[in-house]
């Protein structure tokens, strides 16, 4: 019988240069196509330009704290109650909370263009530091659709 596959977090090892959890689950999340020395360049050069730019705060500080600015307290989820489908407003896990954290900073500064990924990167964190940025405006909005359908927040069973 083959051997059966544990969860990535127990076969989590940190980030070699950071000795980071959160910093390795975030390269892994960014690599595409099995690349992963050039993902690691990429989130590396990020901090440093971070560094540069704010000097009283440690880079890996800035993730952090970027990271958990943009994590979801609550999300609308569809519920099909008597042939209506309606919008329930529902807390959000702790691990989706990291993984559309993780999903909407990569996907903002993806979305920008004219500048290095690293320097997009860098310029996304920096504003998720300050709650700013696209990574924000997409929490804002799923956290105000939440407030908005909060008559149907019953349903959540």
């Amino acid at each position: 019988m083959a051997k059966k596959f544990t969860a990535s977090a127990k076969q989590l090892k940190p980030d070699p240069k950071l000795n980071s959890k959160l910093a390795q689950k975030f390269i892994n999340t960014m690599m595409w196509q099995g690349k992963k020395s050039v993902t690691q360049r990429i989130f590396y050069d990020a901090l440093d330009i971070l560094a540069q730019k704010v000097k009283d705060a440690e880079p890996l500080e800035i993730f952090n704290t970027a990271v958990n600015n943009v994590k979801p307290q609550i999300e609308v989820r569809s519920k099909r109650v008597g042939g209506a489908s309606y919008q329930v407003p529902m807390p959000v896990n702790p691990r989706r909370q990291q993984s559309l954290a993780f999903r909407w900073i990569l996907a903002s500064a993806r979305s920008k263009k004219g500048k290095s990924m690293s320097q997009r990167l860098a310029a996304e964190l920096l504003d998720a530091y300050n709650k700013q940025g696209g990574a924000m405006t997409t929490r804002e909005n799923i956290h105000r659709m939440a407030e908005a359908n909060k008559a149907f927040a019953h349903f959540a069973w």
